[in-house]
């Protein structure tokens, strides 16, 4: 409980450095792209990520490294530009010989100021993966944003906001309705058949997700009984990389 709350506090204190997309939710806001191993920083934060070349390195045209084409070489000490990544390659952008390049590199080619740079790079990758798969299956967790949220769950039917000098919280309940519809029984005298005719139609509460959030952070979940999977899952929060 005391590392979320660390992590938790090292986001509050870091809002500045991230731009979240806040235009129609899309299933690719979270980073993930139509490879669902694949993490795109363009989608996680408007600062561009730069990295140094600590050798010679050779950019290939897929992440599947020196089995696929090369097409680029940099040379050590070249300041290249992180694009994506997975679990074991980073897609990069960098000036090459005859003008700008973008492939797969080895990331042991590539260094940061921060010494913990590439440790909470491979855990930012964990968090987007299991929040793209969350997003995936209209779910929530504990540690997702509520911009994450609503990616997965649509706009909220009601919103309750509250801000103090601490920041910014709130609640947001996700409703959803069906349409039910209703009969009744007639019985024609002549005949004696009775049939059934539609008597009304009505909106009915089919599933409510209801999320607690401090700082763009969901702190809690609560769910109905008929909504369906009522299990409560977590991810860490967003993560703040220094480069």
């Amino acid at each position: 409980m005391k590392k979320s709350l660390s992590i938790l506090s090292v986001f509050f204190l870091s809002l500045s450095l991230l731009s979240y997309v806040s235009a129609k939710p899309s299933k690719t806001k979270s980073g993930l792209n139509n490879d669902p191993t694949v993490f795109y920083f363009e989608n996680y934060t408007s600062i561009p990520i730069k990295l140094l070349t600590t050798k010679t390195t050779k950019i290939y045209s897929t992440k599947k490294g020196k089995i696929s084409p090369k097409i680029g070489t940099i040379k050590p000490g070249k300041v290249v530009q992180l694009i994506a990544m997975n679990k074991s390659a980073y897609r990069i952008s960098a000036k090459g010989k005859y003008g700008k390049v973008k492939g797969w590199v080895n990331p042991k080619n590539l260094a940061s100021k921060d010494p913990k740079f590439i440790e909470n790079l491979q855990k930012l990758y964990t968090r987007q993966i299991k929040v793209q798969n969350l997003i995936a299956n209209n779910r929530v967790a504990i540690g997702m944003t509520v911009d994450e949220t609503i990616q997965s769950l649509g706009q909220p039917t009601k919103k309750q906001q509250r801000i103090t000098k601490d920041g910014k919280s709130g609640k947001y309940e996700f409703i959803e309705f069906e349409k039910v519809k209703h009969y009744r029984y007639i019985t024609n005298h002549q005949t004696g058949f009775t049939y059934k005719k539609l008597s009304h139609v009505t909106n009915e509460e089919k599933s409510n997700v209801t999320v607690e959030f401090t700082n763009n952070v969901i702190t809690a979940i609560s769910t109905t009984e008929n909504s369906g999977n009522t299990s409560i899952s977590e991810v860490m929060p967003p993560i703040i990389i220094g480069f």
